[in-house]
């Protein structure tokens, strides 16, 4: 069965308002003040929670 009517691009467009992405929110490492992603190890220093998780090796 087919459409009665063609989805207008008005309405189509009202339907995807919801569907725009977001940039990733952003938090400060209290430890190195890095900008990591927020609930995760921070990747340069390696700690979490103000305790050293995952060891991190200073070859740069």
């Amino acid at each position: 069965m087919q459409p009665k009517r063609r989805t207008s691009k008005s309405k189509k467009n009202m339907r995807r308002s919801h569907d725009a992405l977001t940039p990733p929110t952003l938090s400060e490492c209290p430890q190195c003040h890095e900008v990591k992603m927020p609930h995760l190890v921070c990747p340069s220093c390696g700690y979490y929670k103000g305790k050293e998780v995952i060891e991190i090796s200073e070859e740069k």
